[in-house]
C-alpha cells in the first residue's frame, strides 16, 4: 500500500546549464523506494508474461493515459526558482566531451517503451529513456509509469523497459525491473511537481520467439534442468508453459541470453537539474499515439518522434502541479507519458542532458488541438531521488535458477508425474 509518512516540501529551481559538472545538490531524504522484481525467478516469469503466447501481451497492450490530458495554465511571471546551484550529469561514453550544438535530428537509442500491467489488469506502455548510472542500468520516466495511482496500490506489475521497441521487436533486448525510485510527495500524495521516476533494471535479455522448441534429450537447445522446488516457485500459470515445462518427473526452463547491460547497448542520458526555464530549447521524445480532441488521429503509437522548442512556466492545479514546465508541442496524450525532455542534445552522439519528463498535455488556446506538453521542474529534489537510484547493482537474470548435475527432481515430496 501507499505510505503514511512523508518528509519535506516542494522548492522549485533555476539557472544557467553548466559547461561541465557543476556542484551537485544534496540529496534530501525525501526518497520512495519499491522493490519490482525482486529476485531472478521474478524477474524471469515476468520476462514470460510478456513473451508467452506468442508474445500476445506485447503485441496487445495499449498506450496509458492515466490523468494525461488536463487543463493547464501559461505563467508569464514567475514560476520555478532555484534550491541549489544549477548542475550536469554527463550521458554515459561523454563524460569528457563538450557538448555541442545539432542542427538536425538523429534520433536516440535511448529511448524506448516501458510495459507494465494498469491498474485494471491490463497490458499498457509508457515512453522512457535510458540514463546515466554507475552500472549503466537506469531508466527515467514518469511516476505514472512506475506507481499505481489509480487503485492506490504500490507498483506496477510486470514492468520492462524495452528500447526501439516496434511491433514486438526487441532490437536491444527487454530490460526487467528492479527497483523503482520516486519522491515521497508523489508517492504519497501523487503530487505533480513530483511526477518523475528513475528504475533499476537487470541486465537485458535476448529473445527468438522462433528459437523455443519443445524439449527432446535428442535436442535439448536452451533448456536448462532445475529442482521440483524451482519448478513449483513459478506461477502456476507459467508452469508447462513455453518456457517452464517437466518431462514426467524431470523439470526444465528456458534459458534466454544475457545481452548485457542497458547502457552499455544504447548508452545514457545525462542529467540537467536546477536549469533556467527558457534559457534553452530542449528536444522532447517519445512515442504520441492517439487523437487530438477534435478527432485529428495524429500519432499511431509505433515509431519514435519529437518536437523541439523552449520552456516556460505552466500551473496544472488539477494534477497538483503548481510549478511546472512546459514546451510547445502537438503530441497527443496517449503513449507521450514518460516522454525524454533533452537539453543539450548532440545530433552526432545522439545525447543530452534529461530535463523533464512528459506527465501530460494541454490544449491551452481552446481549439481542440494539443499544443502543449508539461513536465516537472527538474531540481535538487529531483536529484536527490536520482542519486538514490544511481549507484545501485541489478546484475544478469539469463540463468536466474540453479542446474543440478543430475536432472531430476529432488524434492521430498512426491511432485507431478
Amino acid at each position: 500500500m501507499k505510505r503514511t509518512l512523508a518528509f519535506g516540501g516542494l522548492v522549485a529551481t533555476a539557472g544557467l546549464l553548466a559547461s561541465g559538472l557543476a556542484a551537485p545538490a544534496q540529496a534530501s531524504g525525501d526518497v520512495a523506494s519499491d522493490a519490482l522484481a525482486t529476485n531472478g525467478i521474478a524477474a524471469y516469469a515476468t520476462l514470460a508474461y510478456w513473451y508467452n503466447n506468442e508474445a500476445a501481451n506485447l503485441i496487445g497492450a495499449t498506450p496509458y493515459n492515466v490523468e494525461t490530458k488536463v487543463v493547464a495554465k501559461h505563467i508569464s511571471k514567475g514560476g520555478p526558482a532555484p534550491d541549489s546551484k544549477p548542475g550536469i550529469v554527463p550521458a554515459i561514453g561523454d563524460e569528457k566531451k563538450a557538448a555541442a550544438k545539432s542542427k538536425n535530428v538523429n534520433l536516440p537509442k535511448t529511448t524506448g517503451k516501458v510495459f507494465f500491467d494498469g491498474a485494471d489488469g491490463k497490458p499498457h506502455w509508457c515512453s522512457a529513456t535510458s540514463v546515466q548510472s554507475a552500472y549503466k542500468n537506469l531508466v527515467a520516466t514518469a511516476g505514472h509509469c512506475v506507481y499505481d495511482t489509480e487503485s492506490n496500490a504500490t507498483t506496477l506489475d510486470n514492468w520492462v523497459f524495452i528500447p526501439g521497441y516496434y511491433q514486438s521487436k526487441t532490437p536491444w533486448g527487454i530490460y526487467v525491473g528492479k527497483q523503482a525510485f520516486t519522491h515521497y510527495d508523489f508517492d504519497v500524495y501523487e503530487d505533480g511537481d513530483r511526477n518523475y521516476a528513475f528504475v533499476t533494471v537487470y541486465n537485458g535479455l535476448k529473445f527468438n520467439h522462433d528459437g523455443v522448441i519443445p524439449y527432446t534429450e535428442a535436442n535439448p537447445g536452451r533448456w536448462k534442468p532445475v529442482s521440483y522446488e524451482t519448478y513449483m516457485k513459478f506461477p502456476a500459470e507459467f508452469r508447462g508453459s513455453e518456457f517452464v515445462c517437466h518431462v514426467g518427473k524431470v523439470y526444465y526452463v528456458w534459458e534466454f541470453e544475457d545481452a548485457g547491460a542497458l547502457g552499455a547497448n544504447v548508452g545514457g542520458q545525462g542529467l540537467a537539474y536546477n536549469q533556467k526555464v527558457g534559457s534553452k530549447p530542449v528536444f522532447v521524445f517519445g512515442y504520441p499515439s492517439g487523437s487530438h480532441p477534435d478527432g485529428n488521429y495524429a500519432y499511431s503509437g509505433k515509431t519514435l518522434k519529437w518536437s523541439y522548442g523552449k520552456t516556460f512556466a505552466v500551473q496544472a492545479p488539477a494534477i497538483k502541479g503548481e510549478e511546472l514546465v512546459g514546451v510547445k508541442s502537438s503530441f497527443t496524450g496517449e503513449g507521450a507519458l514518460g516522454s525524454s525532455w533533452l537539453v543539450g542534445y548532440n545530433n552526432s552522439r545522439r545525447l543530452g542532458y534529461l530535463n523533464g519528463v512528459t506527465i501530460g498535455v494541454s490544449d491551452t488556446d481552446s481549439n481542440n488541438r494539443y499544443d502543449t506538453s508539461f513536465s516537472p521542474y527538474f531540481d535538487g529534489e529531483l536529484y536527490g531521488v536520482y542519486s538514490a537510484a544511481k549507484n545501485l547493482w541489478s546484475g544478469s537474470i539469463a540463468v536466474p535458477f540453479e542446474s543440478p548435475a543430475i536432472p531430476h527432481a529432488t524434492s521430498s515430496s512426491a511432485p507431478p508425474a
